[in-house]
């Protein structure tokens, strides 16, 4: 296994982390994910730990909290061994203060997680989302008391805008309070927006990628072709929620992953993964799996390197054009003294 710092917080996670959002199966949307109980995340964490997988992420609404607390359960006594992650602030409940970033909501919410998971502190916690309702002052404050705490060791975001994310780092700064060290994102072959405005930002301040659904919500798992739309009970259960893809484009990705498949003897799957972990900013690619089957695949895409031809297949395949003001990357013009990221990484 790989292991990369986790953005500027200065320790080291495994290049593939552990997705848990297939714990617990409650309700209809995380049924459709999967139903794992605390006997088969068990089976899956050894997997894990065999391979070199540090770290596991998991949020207090995945399942109504049941993969926290499954996940808990299927760690007990292996605790020192990983970093363990989870996210909070969508709404938990039906009271008027069951969601968001107030205080309140935060302090409780980690209390809360912290029985679920049966420790007695987080490595990672991530605000789920941004909170236009709560000033960010009070949201930053309350996360510095939590790291002084000691319940929390390090702070991040998912799925900030760039002026989000770096309004939270600016107010950090000013009055010395702990700073976002990771960004869980949305990033795959079929979907780089994360490209154009949070990857340079993650370079600029130190903020590493933790990335979630790296096979695009099931359609780069080789199952999805054009004679064969959305076969996965995910994909088809949860289409409103699953980021949106061009048809067109999303089979010019599958047409050049399978000759690439065809050239390296390697699965789809792992030829997307492989694709991510050259990106710059990435520190962890987060892979979920129902079954044995499906992770053992997915831990393939370690332990191997695409070569710099196949990636620029692969680039080209699924670019599309910037929107503005990014779209000066796509012709070449003004990047003498704003060079597009992967430039900015391959000089470092």
């Amino acid at each position: 296994m790989e292991y990369r710092f986790l953005g500027a917080s200065g320790f080291k996670v495994s290049a593939l982390g552990f997705g848990a959002g297939t714990f617990g199966g409650k309700g209809a949307f995380f049924n459709a994910w999967g139903d794992t109980d605390v006997a088969q995340a068990r089976r899956l964490i050894d997997l894990c730990l065999e391979a070199g997988i540090n770290f596991f992420d998991t949020a207090d609404v995945y399942s109504d909290g049941a993969s926290e607390t499954i996940l808990g359960a299927a760690l007990n006594g292996r605790r020192d061994r990983i970093v363990l992650s989870t996210k909070i602030s969508l709404r938990t409940g039906a009271g008027p203060n069951d969601a968001g970033s107030s205080r309140q909501h935060l302090v409780r919410g980690v209390d809360r997680a912290l029985r679920r998971l049966g420790t007695d502190y987080i490595d990672l916690l991530q605000l789920h989302q941004f909170d236009a309702q709560t000033p960010v002052e009070s949201v930053m404050s309350t996360l510095d008391d939590l790291v002084r705490s000691g319940k929390v060791l390090h702070v991040g975001a998912s799925n900030f805008s760039g002026w989000q994310l770096m309004k939270a780092q600016a107010v950090a700064e000013r009055y010395g309070y702990a700073k976002h060290v990771a960004h869980q994102v949305y990033y795959s072959l079929i979907g780089r927006d994360y490209e154009w405005e949070l990857m340079p930002l993650g370079l600029d301040q130190g903020i590493g990628a933790v990335v979630w659904s790296p096979l695009g919500w099931g359609r780069l798992t080789g199952r999805v072709r054009r004679d064969r739309p959305a076969p996965t009970r995910r994909l088809k259960e949860t289409a409103n929620f699953a980021p949106p893809v061009d048809d067109t484009r999303l089979h010019r990705v599958v047409d050049a992953l399978d000759e690439i498949a065809a050239e390296t003897g390697k699965s789809i799957p792992q030829i997307a993964l492989n694709w991510l972990l050259h990106r710059p900013t990435v520190s962890t690619i987060l892979i979920g799996a129902r079954n044995e089957e499906q992770l053992r695949d997915n831990l393939g895409a370690i332990g191997w390197t695409l070569s710099a031809e196949q990636i620029a297949r692969l680039d080209a395949a699924s670019a599309v054009v910037p929107p503005y003001p990014y779209y000066p990357y796509w012709n070449g013009q003004f990047t003498e003294r704003n060079p597009p990221p992967v430039a900015i990484a391959s000089a470092s």
